[in-house]
Order: C-alpha cells, then structure tokens, then sequence
C-alpha cells in the first residue's frame, strides 16, 4: 500500500525565528532525510513552493478559476510530500516518523500527516 505524507509548517512560526534558528533547525534535514531514502520505501519526496507562488483552481460555470495562494486560510501550510511503500500501516508509521517535520522543528509548528493512498484504476 502507498501513504502519502504530507509535511505541515507554520509560517507565523517560522517568522518568528531568527535566521540562525531557522538555518539550525533545516540543517538537519538531510540526515533525516537520508535515513528515509534508506529504508527503500521512499517513492517520491519534494518540497513544494511557497504559498504565495501557489495557484487554486475551482470550477465556477463550466470552467477552472485560477486564483492566488493555498485553497484555504489556515494556520498551517503544507511545506512537503513524500509518498512511501509500505506492507502495512505500522510499517509506514515507522518510516513517516523519520521525516523531519517529525522528528524536529516543534518551533516552527512542523507535523506530519500519513494519508492512505487508494488508486483507481480505469477512471
């Protein structure tokens, strides 16, 4: 089964840090990194834009309206994706844990959410 994780931060939070915090606390990314790719489930990881780079699109009448920034005010973002390969959910739990975001960065509100991913085939 595939889980995708999604990695949550808290821009208000990383605001708050001095730059030296924030460049402390990134440092220790790949390592953390690293030892997910290791497990030889990694499929896929990224870092995604920043919110305000981001487009939403909705349907209004028909069509896709394209509009600025996340689809929703909130006070987390979602700052990564990774999907991973696991044979069960506590096998997924076990790599998930290794990400960054949670395992450091409790100042800058970081979390991760493990989201089971259903393919539908012939759709």
């Amino acid at each position: 089964m595939k889980y995708l994780g999604l990695a949550y931060y808290s821009p208000d939070a990383f605001a708050a840090m001095t730059p030296e915090a924030v460049e402390a606390l990134v440092s220790q990314c790949p390592a953390l990194d690293a030892k997910m790719q290791a497990t030889g489930r990694m499929r896929v990881s990224a870092s995604l834009g920043e919110p305000h780079t981001r487009k939403t699109l909705r349907p209004r009448g028909g069509k896709a309206q394209v509009s600025d920034g996340p689809y929703s005010e909130a006070k987390e973002v979602v700052g990564g994706l990774f999907v991973i390969e696991a044979d069960s959910e506590e096998e997924a739990l076990a790599i998930a844990s290794m990400h960054p975001a949670a395992t450091i960065g409790e100042e800058g509100g970081w979390a991760v959410e493990l989201v089971p991913l259903d393919f539908y085939q012939g759709r």
